[in-house]
């Protein structure tokens, strides 16, 4: 029986969406994308999921798109194409809730635009980031030349791209690329519980909090000051005194029992 390319894990209001193609090194098939998509796109109708988690199996977290497989299917690249049942970019921006990457081994080219489309990563200290766009003779799709910058700085970034180096996980840490960087073997623990402390607060703040940095990241200064406000205005008319008290106390303890 062949194993499931795709692995789906639901503990509590935590999803772990895991890439089950160890032997490819997790590589984007086009089959592996579909389901990716079909995953992410049915998680966004289970309310009972307040955050997901996004990793690889075995010693990578994502090698890029299946060269092999571009050679042998009858569409070749076009049967990776970015739009329609395959736009992973669009299912994953569509989740309204927070994911958190665990990035353990290898993330390349397309496993680092997937890497980049998370909202939270997290890395094993084994793990390397790389773009070979410019060695294998193709253009990014995935948000990979846009995002990169706005996270670490243009100059950072075009050496990123330029070269086609690796980029460690501590370097990834110091450029601010990452959150932070964990031995490998607590790697999947550390995500959970990233997880874990999100989904205990206020959904429908997180889900709106979410939408703000995003938005704003794609605007100027002045424009998400501006959103935020009217955002704030919406959101918060509902919310009394007494709950904000009740809710605070608990802020309090949680403080307490993390000193």
């Amino acid at each position: 029986m062949t194993d499931p390319i795709l692995l789906l894990e639901k503990n509590g209001a935590v999803a772990t969406v895991t890439l089950n193609r160890p032997d490819q090194m997790n590589a984007l098939s086009p089959e592996l994308l579909s389901e990716l998509c079909n995953v992410f796109k049915d998680l966004q109708t289970d309310r009972s999921i307040l955050a997901a988690v996004l990793t690889g199996n075995g010693r990578a977290f994502c090698a890029g798109l299946d060269l092999k497989a571009m050679a042998t299917h009858p569409g070749g690249l076009d049967a990776f194409a970015i739009h329609g049942e395959n736009d992973v970019a669009r299912a994953m921006a569509d989740f309204d809730r927070p994911i958190i990457v665990g990035v353990n081994g290898v993330a390349a080219t397309g496993g680092f635009e997937l890497a980049l489309m998370g909202d939270i990563l997290i890395c094993g200290d084994s793990a390397r980031f790389a773009d070979t766009h410019c060695r294998v003779g193709l253009a990014p799709g995935w948000g990979l030349s846009q995002k990169l910058s706005r996270m670490i700085g243009p100059s950072r970034a075009k050496e990123a791209h330029f070269t086609g180096n690796f980029i460690s996980a501590q370097q990834a840490a110091d450029w601010g690329m990452v959150s932070r960087v964990v031995a490998d073997e607590q790697l999947g623990a550390e995500c959970q519980k990233v997880a874990e402390d999100i989904a205990s607060c206020v959904p429908a703040t997180v889900k709106v909090y979410k939408k703000l940095v995003d938005d704003g990241f794609d605007s100027t200064l002045g424009a998400g000051m501006e959103m935020e406000k009217l955002v704030m205005a919406h959101a918060n008319k509902g919310v009394s005194g007494d709950t904000i008290g009740q809710r605070r106390k608990g802020v309090q303890e949680r403080g307490k029992s993390q000193v």
